[in-house]
């Protein structure tokens, strides 16, 4: 016997709950609720969990997402800042999805702030991420929770793109180094602006990410996300003048980058996490 299907919102349904609430969705928390109940299934179907993961969802909003996931998943652990709308959550929950209101767990606290959860560890983190705080939110969640085989989240369109880009690419800087630190990464897909309330002024996009090791090096996380920085904050410039100031100098940047094997007339845009976390090794101890 299959396990009875969850109660979806629909445009009307998360109108109605937001009027109830007294809730006008801000662009400060960088709310915008999904109100179309075929992207809510999309998104899980993309995500690919089942019945043994512990998922955690960021800005569950009115609860779209957590009913299309709550069926499918072992448990859900649902972290939200606002204090209504994570009161109102397992009300939402148990009122359109009875069956499942036991496996849900909410936390009202600021994901960027958020070093564990209760329950088992997470095992896959599935998201309409706000986008004002998507990039630093995943990166803080993969770092704390190195339990996360698998992520699906919906960020704006753009920042899909940077997490996603190959070396080389346009769109190729911090935000898809230090993703690819810790996982393989695609887009999944695109999402339009009419299935959210209120529609953003962007389109949105799916990432996909696989959880994999993180090069081998001496060097510490910190210190190769540390050369990750400083090569893209001066991105039109060569390696040997971008990283004076992390190596103590252009001779001494030059001369790390040499023992890493990579030329310093190369652009940090040129150079795959691989490339970083060995040049991270070479940084000079004492700086001239």
């Amino acid at each position: 016997m299959s396990a009875p299907a969850a109660q979806l919102l629909g445009p009307v349904e998360v109108r109605d709950i937001a009027a109830r609430l007294g809730i006008r969705p801000t662009k400060t928390l960088g709310q915008n609720f999904v109100i179309d109940p075929n992207t809510v299934r999309r998104i899980v179907r993309a995500a690919g969990v089942g019945p043994d993961d512990v998922v955690v969802e960021v800005g569950p909003g009115l609860g779209s997402l957590t009913l299309g996931l709550l069926p499918e998943v072992a448990s859900v652990v649902a972290v939200e800042i606002d204090p209504v709308l994570a009161g109102e959550l397992a009300v939402t929950v148990a009122g359109r999805a009875p069956a499942y209101a036991s496996n849900l767990t909410v936390v009202t606290a600021d994901a960027m702030r958020v070093d564990d959860l209760p329950g088992p560890p997470p095992t896959a983190l599935v998201a309409n991420l706000p986008y004002n705080v998507a990039v630093p939110v995943l990166l803080h969640l993969l770092e704390r929770f190195p339990s996360l085989r698998r992520v699906l989240v919906m960020v704006q369109s753009e920042v899909a793109d940077r997490l996603a880009a190959p070396p080389g690419s346009r769109t190729y800087g911090v935000p898809s180094v230090k993703a690819a630190w810790y996982a393989d990464v695609r887009r999944a897909g695109a999402v339009g602006r009419s299935v959210f309330w209120p529609a953003p002024n962007v389109d949105s996009g799916l990432v996909a990410m696989t959880r994999r090791d993180p090069p081998v090096t001496p060097a510490s996380r910190p210190e190769v996300f540390a050369v990750v920085d400083a090569a893209f904050a001066q991105r039109r410039k060569t390696l040997r003048a971008a990283l004076a100031g992390w190596a103590g100098s252009p001779t001494a940047a030059e001369e790390a980058l040499r023992a890493a094997g990579i030329d310093p007339r190369t652009r940090g845009e040129a150079l795959g996490v691989t490339e970083f976390a060995r040049l991270a090794a070479h940084r000079p101890t004492t700086r001239t």
